[in-house]
């Protein structure tokens, strides 16, 4: 399935593993890669640059294809090295990083000189725009259904990726509210040459998450995710559990919460740990809406090589429709 992203990418087929947090893991990413698709390790969920360094390492005993490292940088107190991960993923011989939150505008140079193609997810067209001009390879366009962050402008991937298709000249990847072949099939038909997915790699064999928390999000319907801190401009698309309900009634309580008042509920470890143990509800769980299109716990090879046969098969539908 030959598009300027799978050829970039020296991948069989434009299906990429989103980076997540917790969840990016060697196991993962070589499963994706290993399946025809581009795996992709997270870098801040190792703890520090040479962690990430050894995550390399075990992806790479793991499989012989390309896969990535996602880096997202976020504006934050204490902010991570970002430079000192830049170095861990250019050293570990890593050469396609997805970028994620803000510009990676003062790492692309380095990056480039390494040889290290940059694809760069935002949600909207104007931040897309901005990262063409600031030299990224490629962008992935990520709509309200997906789970994180969707951004504050609340457009839906129908609208955002034709938009992105027809105003960039790089690459455009969809991302958000894809889990199957026919979603797949859209996202070309609408200019789209790849598709990103976090959620439905979320629940297959290899992710290295607990089988309760696949199976809640099995048995979920698109109805059962939340946003989240929407009143303190930070909007976050998570599984509808006890946790994301206490946080929605803080928020709609009058006069609001801090993100101090709720930060006990949200902490990134509490979620970890939820995701380890199988506790639904005893942290946040990222989701995106399209858990209502997701009925089964496939392995890796097993999803992609559906995908692939269903997408060819609704797009040649859809080419006898039109002749």
């Amino acid at each position: 399935m030959k598009t300027r992203v799978s050829e970039r990418l020296g991948i069989a087929y434009p299906i990429i593993q989103g980076g997540m947090m917790w969840v990016g893991l060697a196991e993962l990413a070589s499963a994706v890669s290993n399946a025809g698709g581009l795996g992709i390790i997270t870098a801040l969920t190792q703890p520090t640059p040479d962690a990430l360094r050894q995550e390399i390492e075990r992806c790479r005993s793991m499989t012989s294809k390309p896969f990535g490292v996602n880096l997202t940088i976020l504006p934050t107190v204490t902010p991570p090295p970002y430079a000192e991960y830049v170095s861990a993923i250019i050293e570990g011989g890593v050469k396609i990083v997805e970028t994620a939150g803000n510009s990676p505008k003062e790492f692309i140079e380095r990056f480039r000189a390494a040889g290290v193609t940059i694809v760069h997810k935002c949600t909207t067209v104007r931040h897309a725009l901005s990262a063409e001009r600031n030299g990224v390879d490629m962008v992935s366009i990520d709509g309200l259904e997906c789970a994180g962050h969707p951004g504050e402008d609340d457009v839906g991937g129908l609208v955002l990726i034709p938009s992105a298709a027809r105003q960039l000249k790089i690459p455009v990847i969809a991302s958000g509210g894809i889990a199957d072949g026919r979603g797949m099939a859209a996202a070309l038909a609408l200019g789209a040459e790849g598709v990103n997915m976090g959620t439905r790699f979320c629940v297959t064999q290899e992710a290295p998450i607990h089988d309760d928390i696949k199976q809640a999000l099995v048995r979920g319907s698109e109805r059962d995710t939340a946003l989240i801190f929407r009143t303190l401009k930070n909007t976050a698309r998570v599984f509808r559990n006890a946790i994301a309900d206490e946080v929605l009634s803080m928020e709609r309580r009058e006069g609001g919460c801090t993100f101090e008042e709720i930060r006990p509920l949200v902490s990134g470890q509490r979620g970890r740990a939820a995701l380890a143990s199988g506790v639904v509800d005893g942290g946040i769980v990222s989701a995106g809406q399209c858990i209502g299109l997701i009925d089964d716990v496939p392995t890796c090879a097993e999803l992609i090589e559906r995908m692939v046969g269903q997408c060819r098969e609704r797009l040649q539908v859809a080419s006898n429709w039109a002749a």
